[in-house]
């Protein structure tokens, strides 16, 4: 038998489900990366994944992976780290069990994740958010759960995976209205609504009349809404929009321009990064400064309450015949 067969069934098994309780997120993203590898492996050394070893798959095996994937899968560098580091974390459980192969694992483990610019956010403004939440029919009852739906994600700022998990009994919409929800990290944690949401949510919750277990945004059938048909809605609103608000033909509108258009409408409002941080369920600051850097209108601020008060306005002029001259170079 191989060796890399056991060793991959025991970091799904014990190092992943047992050891560390990892998501159904985080199991299903490590499994699709190694389903892409042995394909890779499997087209390059023209043998089957159970008969791979260890040795087969190494650096210059992933090195062409990676490529594989920016190049014909034209995957971003932000997916191809990811697959990188699920690479690197099975390759660090390799080494307690086979240490015979200790320094391959190390030069895999030495291959550096990919550098990329990183863009300012995406988010709606004021306007593009009322031509987007008035797209749903309200005369149906798709266009009610819809309505509900985006109010939802553009107030409370939840990603796609923790909106499509919300059930019934996650809203509350009683003194202290809020909604609960089980977000990413396995982090609990509670998101107050406004008056407008909940007046919304209440009467979807009538309308719904599910138990607190049912899905809150479920289909006809009564399935949890899949991420596939959210972002599919989604799309779907927006063009509509479009049709009244121009700017949104151009623009690409998916759940996390949602949850980035509720962090600057608190940012806009005053509210401290911290606390966004903890609205959001940021596991560090690091991640909400993004939003600092796309607000030009907090950085003319800035600027204004630091320029002289005194200083003329205008463009430099020298006095002297040669430096003059040497300004007009």
């Amino acid at each position: 038998m191989s060796t890399l067969a056991p060793t991959m069934q025991a970091f799904f098994t014990d190092r992943l489900i047992k050891q560390r309780q990892a998501s159904p997120h985080t199991i299903a993203a490590y499994r699709d990366t190694f389903r892409l590898l042995l394909g890779y492996a499997k087209q390059q050394l023209h043998r089957q994944p159970c008969n791979l070893e260890i040795s087969d798959i190494d650096t210059t095996l992933i090195a062409g992976f990676l490529d594989y994937l920016e190049r014909d899968r034209k995957n971003t560098v932000r997916s191809r780290n990811s697959r990188l580091a699920a690479i690197h974390s099975l390759f660090r459980f390799a080494a307690l069990r086979h240490p015979e192969n200790a320094a391959l694992i190390q030069r895999v483990l030495a291959i550096p994740a990919k550098r990329f610019d990183r863009t300012l956010v995406t988010y709606l403004t004021p306007e593009e958010v009322d031509a987007l939440l008035a797209c749903p029919d309200r005369n149906t009852w798709v266009g009610r759960r819809d309505q509900a739906l985006l109010l939802m994600a553009v107030q409370t700022g939840l990603r796609a995976s923790e909106l499509t998990g919300l059930t019934c009994g996650d809203v509350h919409i009683g003194t202290g209205a809020h909604v609960s929800c089980h977000g990413k990290g396995r982090k609990d944690r509670a998101t107050p609504l406004t008056s407008a949401t909940v007046s919304v949510l209440r009467a979807w919750l009538a309308e719904r009349d599910g138990r607190p277990s049912d899905p809150l945004f479920p289909t006809h059938p009564g399935h949890r809404l899949s991420r596939d048909a959210l972002e599919h809605r989604l799309a779907r609103y927006s063009a509509v929009a479009a049709g009244s608000c121009p700017s949104l033909a151009t623009r690409k509108i998916t759940p996390h321009v949602l949850r980035h258009t509720a962090a600057m409408r608190l940012l806009h409002a005053g509210v401290d990064t911290t606390v966004i941080a903890l609205w959001l369920g940021h596991e560090s600051l690091d991640t909400t400064q993004i939003y600092l850097q796309a607000d030009l209108a907090l950085k003319e601020r800035a600027l204004s309450r630091t320029t002289p008060v005194n200083t003329p306005i205008g463009r430099y002029h020298p006095t002297d015949s040669l430096l003059a001259f040497l300004e007009n170079l």
